[in-house]
């Protein structure tokens, strides 16, 4: 799997991510031992290996770059270019056997003139599949690829015939307000995925198998190399609101652009607390899909 031609920083985090996969593939086969860092979240020996190996391929390569990976390694961060690393982002589907997970690198450079509270531009994104050898890529202005091959968001125009994806926290689930929207919209739609992934929902997003993702309380190796994706793919992501979404965006909705409005448009009548219109029929759905095809 090799990255198309004109990408400067993909072909090599490509190289360092599909190693990585290989390595907490291994150790999914084998099985390993879980802990718990803080309260509520899980992080197994798979994790720490997999940041320590792309950290240390980060330094052979990008010398000169930084890193902030999710287990605790803070790098350089003064310098112009910093990798957003999640080395095993699926860490709860990987420790029950669930076979979801990926590796994660997004790539923000930061012009010399930005407040350290700024962001930069995201100007590439790599996240790697292990179990079905899919390799995500993107560089800013180049598109996006699966495997080499270009990729682009979907065409679903009407939520009705949409496929979502979302997450929810491992635990604390009662203090987060999404599974309220995941009511709404799953009536509204086509159905709602929960994969336990945020970077290969934004993946799936950009290579049009969902339609659009929202989600709740993200960090940025969650989301760097896939908000790229989805933007290189044609699709759409913000907030809730519509705003930019930004590395430290506590929210984030990815659309294939065509469902951006619409999506808004509920989340703005959600938030509102505003008796939402009443889902169709199936008779008045059938309807609209007839007057739409004339």
């Amino acid at each position: 799997m090799n990255a198309p031609s004109g990408f400067a920083f993909v072909p090599s985090a490509s190289r360092i991510a599909i190693e990585a996969g290989a390595l907490i593939r291994d150790f999914y086969h084998r099985g390993v031992a879980t802990e718990y860092k803080g309260d509520v979240d899980l992080v197994t020996e798979a994790d720490r290996a997999s940041e320590k190996l792309i950290v240390q391929r980060l330094m052979d390569v990008f010398p000169e770059h930084g890193v902030f990976g999710e287990e605790g390694t803070r790098t350089h961060l003064d310098k112009e270019y910093r990798w957003y690393i999640d080395p095993l982002d699926g860490t709860t589907n990987f420790a029950h056997g669930f076979p979801v997970f990926c590796v994660s690198m997004g790539l923000e450079r930061r012009a010399s003139t930005l407040a350290p509270t700024e962001d930069g531009e995201i100007v590439a994104g790599v996240i790697y599949d292990p179990l079905r050898d899919e390799l995500f890529t993107a560089e800013k202005g180049k598109g996006a690829y699966l495997n080499g091959v270009r990729i682009h968001a979907s065409k679903t125009a009407d939520l009705a015939e949409a496929l979502l994806a979302t997450g929810f926290p491992s635990r604390k689930r009662h203090e987060n307000p999404n599974i309220h929207f995941y009511q709404e919209f799953t009536l509204r739609s086509h159905g709602v995925r929960r994969a336990g992934s945020a970077a290969i929902d934004l993946a799936y997003t950009a290579c049009g198998r969902i339609d659009a993702y929202w989600e709740f309380n993200l960090n940025p190796w969650d989301t760097a190399a896939g908000a790229l994706l989805v933007a290189e793919a044609g699709g759409t992501i913000t907030t809730f609101s519509g705003a930019p979404f930004k590395l430290d965006s506590r929210e984030v909705l990815a659309t294939n652009g065509l469902l951006r409005d619409e999506l808004i448009g509920l989340f703005t009548e959600m938030f509102a607390g505003n008796e939402l219109e009443p889902i169709p029929t199936p008779a008045e759905f059938a309807a609209k899909r007839a007057a739409r095809a004339l």
